[in-house]
């Protein structure tokens, strides 16, 4: 699948990410899709040569994570963008799949870090950075092992591998996370979910330009609606 443009204006893109996309360039050289390399070259707009700028990617998903992606066109629309993420003012909505019964509403408040015996992973250590997540539980589907609880996820910081490393914390791990799940439990998972369950389902920010508030939404893609109803029927 190919990353869609589900609007468009002077300032800014809304682009639906598929899952299996790296958001950002890297230096290594890799086989992958690319979503700024996409953008980059299928589209002409004013930062499309500014590599320092991303290209204009103001923020990224994980690269099995599907989902709303910002894209600004122009420098005053990527550093006001850029301000409004930094300042907790951008409103982000995920959807994931977690094991387990997690019930209600909550907030997990735990202090996020690169793991400095395991450097391309994160966890809750002392002296990490200041990280909150709130959530709410959609469903509980009983089944094995606990069942499964379908949760929506808000965000209030933007740390790496943020809502995996706080699911993981409070014994929910999400589905299919080859770094936080355990590695026998992702690979049972791979059995009947084909890739991490979690979705960029909405962002709500103010518009760079007009400073009213705009929202965009992305319906759970194919693949994990199939997940859900061929595990979860009913």
């Amino acid at each position: 699948m190919e990353p869609k443009i589900i609007f468009q204006d002077e300032s800014f893109f809304v682009v639906d990410k598929p899952s299996g996309w790296i958001t950002n360039d890297a230096d290594t050289v890799t086989t992958q899709p690319v979503l700024q390399t996409w953008i980059r070259t299928g589209f002409d707009y004013p930062l499309k040569e500014d590599r320092p700028l991303r290209n204009g990617v103001v923020h990224r998903l994980d690269k099995e994570t599907s989902g709303i992606v910002i894209v600004a066109k122009t420098k005053e629309a990527f550093e006001k963008l850029q301000s409004e993420f930094k300042s907790r003012k951008v409103e982000k909505t995920y959807i994931g799949l977690l094991h387990g019964k997690l019930e209600g509403t909550g907030e997990i408040k735990e202090t996020i870090g690169r793991l400095p015996w395991r450097r391309d992973r994160f966890g809750v250590i002392a002296g990490g950075r200041e990280s909150q997540t709130f959530y709410k539980v959609l469903k509980f589907y009983p089944g094995e092992n606990g069942g499964h609880s379908l949760v929506e996820f808000y965000p209030k910081t933007g740390r790496t591998h943020q809502i995996r490393v706080h699911a993981k914390h409070i014994g929910h791990a999400i589905v299919a996370d080859e770094f936080y799940a355990g590695r026998k439990t992702a690979r049972n998972d791979r059995k009947w979910c084909p890739r991490l369950f979690l979705h960029a389902a909405s962002i709500k920010f103010a518009h760079p330009a007009t400073g009213r508030e705009v929202e965009f939404k992305s319906e759970l893609p194919e693949d994990l609606k199939e997940v859900l109803e061929s595990n979860f029927p009913g």
